[in-house]
């Protein structure tokens, strides 16, 4: 921080790094500064008014704001002043009330009294109020207390008051407090100000990037007409990381680093905020004649760091882009003023990116660009402590008649590209559709063959089955007929046995009339046998043949 008399400059910055070597960034020629301007230790300078001994000033320290009471009430009394501690004592019973953790006060008179013990204080006896009047309380934590002539600050973290003294010289008071007592004047608290939450947000005007917040802390004076004006005393920074603020005083500059800061000296002015990130922008340019007399218009892309901002200020530009947008303009007007507009027409977009072999029509522009105007404009932005990261020519608009044929040219010739590639397109669309046809017939070729032989295979595999069963059906008849032959034939043999192993007669006998009871019932009532041995077979034949001849005759006579 640097002061002048009992005015702070800045506080809680840091000595930068300047231009020249005896840490002052200082104008060039014609504008460097003679010797007997202040130097730059003066200009970082740490002076706190605080720490300075101060009649009736006392600095609040760890054993809070009591006892700074008690020293300032000391001072008093030693300058033979009256003393601003009263000397009542409180009790338990009646009285206005002081609570722990609060102050009381009382006009004696005009003068200020303060009551620092807890308890009542009664307003008898009258003669001790005769003169006096309560005021009321207040609380020992309080940020300000102003109470005639009495002034009491105390600031906690984050928090700045800014205060202007008997002598109207601004101060600010930060993670600190005071004690004061004004025989003559006043010390007025302009404002608490809190450092983390600045009001007024500072862009910047072309890119829009925010580099830091500010507060100005103004004081109202009465000038001789009678008139009460605002007046800056006091500008608030907080610069966030990766920014810088740049100072003035005279033709020195200081460079301020990113963090809180508070600048309170008139002969000191902020020139202004910057970032050191990258930043870029598309930047419309002026008319510029080709060599054949065509205007053409330009859109530039610039990407760019600045690096060293007090180069940029002591050249006397408030941003990077100010100092670019000149260059660049001059640049680029040197490099179109030696090309042809043929050469320019067909490329749309210029830039290192797409710069070919040197065949293309447009090469001398893209090779001007590559060689001419990045290199030149790299050197340029040196000199304003910026390093240029990429340059090129997003957009070109020609201007005049030649331009306005030359576009209509251009537009035929276009849609003419446009047209032919619809009806490739339209040739191309139909051919996948007749290859997609194909592939579509293939297919179903090839799934009616499988369903075919699918079919095939299944009768084949039907007819398999069938005969199979068919065998196995015959083989299973045979052998059944096999095996109920056999049992028939075993069953008969043991009835033959059985019935040979009879030897009754009785019981021959009965088996034979069973027998035939069985033949019978199976041939029926009406049947008739006829022995087939001795007598009885002649009779039967004689017997069926005249039923033959019988059957004849009435045959016969029936017709």
């Amino acid at each position: 921080m640097s002061s002048l008399g009992d005015g702070t400059t800045v506080v809680d910055g840091h000595v930068s790094t300047v231009v020249s070597g005896n840490g002052k960034a200082r104008f060039e020629e014609p504008f460097k500064p003679s010797a007997t301007k202040a130097s730059a230790a003066n200009f970082v300078s740490a002076l706190d008014y605080m720490e300075e001994d101060r009649q009736f000033f006392v600095k609040i320290e760890k054993d809070g704001l009591i006892a700074a009471l008690q020293k300032l009430d000391r001072q008093l009394k030693n300058a033979g002043r009256g003393h601003i501690l009263s000397r009542k004592k409180p009790t338990d019973w009646i009285g206005k009330e002081v609570t722990p953790g609060q102050i009381g006060l009382i006009n004696h008179g005009g003068l200020p009294k303060v009551l620092t013990r807890p308890g009542r204080y009664p307003g008898m006896p009258l003669r001790n109020w005769w003169a006096r009047k309560w005021v009321g309380t207040l609380g020992l934590s309080d940020t300000v207390i102003e109470f005639g002539g009495l002034t009491v600050v105390q600031v906690s973290q984050n928090q700045a008051a800014v205060v202007s003294n008997p002598q109207n010289h601004v101060f600010v008071v930060k993670n600190s407090g005071f004690v004061a007592y004004a025989i003559e004047g006043t010390y007025n608290v302009l404002s608490i100000v809190d450092q983390t939450h600045l009001p007024t947000m500072i862009k910047d005007p072309i890119t829009k990037v925010v580099l830091g917040w500010s507060h100005e802390v103004t004081m109202q004076s009465r000038t001789g007409t009678s008139m009460k004006q605002d007046y800056v005393v006091a500008l608030f920074l907080n610069i966030p990381a990766n920014n810088c603020a740049i100072l003035q005083r005279g033709d020195d500059l200081e460079l301020l680093p990113a963090g809180q800061h508070y600048i309170t000296s008139p002969n000191v002015t902020l020139r202004g905020l910057f970032t050191l990130g990258e930043n870029q922008i598309e930047m419309p340019t002026k008319d510029i004649f080709t060599r054949d007399q065509v205007p053409v218009s330009l859109t530039i892309y610039l990407k760019w760091q600045l690096t060293e901002p007090l180069k940029l200020t002591t050249h006397g530009y408030n941003t990077p882009y100010d100092a670019l947008r000149d260059k660049t303009q001059s640049i680029l007007t040197q490099i179109v003023a030696h090309l042809d507009y043929s050469s320019m027409v067909k490329q749309r977009s210029l830039g290192p990116d797409n710069l070919d072999d040197g065949t293309d029509a447009s090469s001398a522009f893209l090779d001007a660009l590559r060689t001419r105007a990045m290199d030149d404009l790299h050197l340029a932005a040196l000199e304003y402590g910026i390093i240029m990261k990429d340059l090129a020519v997003i957009d070109r608009q020609f201007k005049g008649d030649i331009a306005s044929t030359m576009d209509k040219l251009t537009t035929r010739a276009l849609q003419a590209q446009v047209e032919a590639a619809n009806v490739d397109r339209e040739n191309s669309n139909k051919i996948k559709q007749e290859e997609g046809a194909l592939a579509v017939a293939r297919i179903k070729a090839r799934s009616q063959n499988t369903i075919a032989d699918s079919q095939a295979y299944g009768i084949v595999a039907a007819a398999e089955a069938q005969a199979k069963r068919t065998q196995i059906e015959a083989e299973a008849q045979a052998k059944a007929t096999r095996l109920a032959a056999e049992a028939e034939a075993e069953a008969i043999r043991m009835r033959a046995a059985a019935d040979a192993a009879v030897i009754d007669q009785f019981a021959r006998e009965m088996e034979l009339r069973r027998t035939e009871v069985t033949r019978v019932r199976a041939f029926g009532p009406k049947a008739v046998f006829v022995p087939t041995d001795g007598l009885g077979a002649q009779m039967g034949s004689a017997m069926a043949a005249g039923m033959a001849a019988g059957l004849g005759a009435q045959k016969a006579g029936e017709q």
